[in-house]
């Protein structure tokens, strides 16, 4: 006896390979790409667009505009740094390995080749796109800033360091930092360090500027 056998409904159009976040995020990528190899005036939304491997229709429709896509880039090379320096994990290493670790995420930020290359290009670029140089300053410069100063300021709080003028003192913490180096290696002097010397350099400064800060401890 012959069964009857129920139609199989058909999916209308092409089924979403991978979610808007994922081809958001390989748009970032492509885009992060594009301006550190063209700068911001060569990087053109359709060489983002097929480099990420997405039709310019989708790229459009996630992120619309190449403002928009330079404040995504720089914002996501910001959040990844903010995760690093988590409150609680901070507060389980002690003082001395906690602004290693601080110092260690700065420096790999900043002084990494694509970093540099981003300044090279707001410096360059910020003249005629005024946004670029307004995107950065808040979202880099202002948020690092102010991610090290509050650390700063809840140790000179908790009386683990006598620090009267935090914001001055996260200042020239970054200096200290990477100063030298970025300005060596924005004016072809010298390769990007590695993370090697990150590290050695981080432990230095952070040992340098506790001593100033710590008259009763060693570290």
């Amino acid at each position: 006896m012959r069964q009857n056998q129920l139609p199989v409904k058909r999916q209308r159009g092409r089924p979403q390979i991978r979610s808007d976040e994922e081809t958001r995020h390989l748009v970032i990528e492509a885009a992060a790409k594009e301006f550190q190899v063209n700068g911001y005036a060569g990087t053109s939304m359709s060489a983002v667009a097929q480099r990420a491997g997405v039709s310019t229709k989708t790229m459009y429709r996630l992120i619309p505009t190449k403002a928009e896509m330079f404040s995504k880039v720089v914002a996501d090379r910001i959040h990844l740094f903010m995760l690093v320096i988590d409150d609680e994990a901070l507060d389980l290493d002690g003082l001395v390995p906690a602004l290693e670790r601080i110092l260690i995420a700065y420096g790999k930020l900043t002084l990494s080749e694509e970093t540099i290359a981003l300044n090279r290009l707001v410096i360059g670029e910020s003249d005629r796109f005024p946004e670029i140089g307004n995107v950065f300053y808040e979202t880099a410069v202002m948020r690092t800033n102010a991610a090290i100063e509050t650390w700063l300021r809840r140790q000179a709080e908790r009386g683990l360091i006598e620090l009267p003028d935090p914001q001055a003192a996260t200042g020239m913490l970054r200096g200290m930092m990477i100063m030298e180096i970025q300005r060596a290696v924005m004016l072809g002097r010298r390769n990007a360090p590695d993370e090697k010397e990150i590290a050695y350099r981080a432990r230095l400064c952070a040992k340098l500027f506790l001593r100033g800060c710590c008259s009763k401890m060693r570290v």
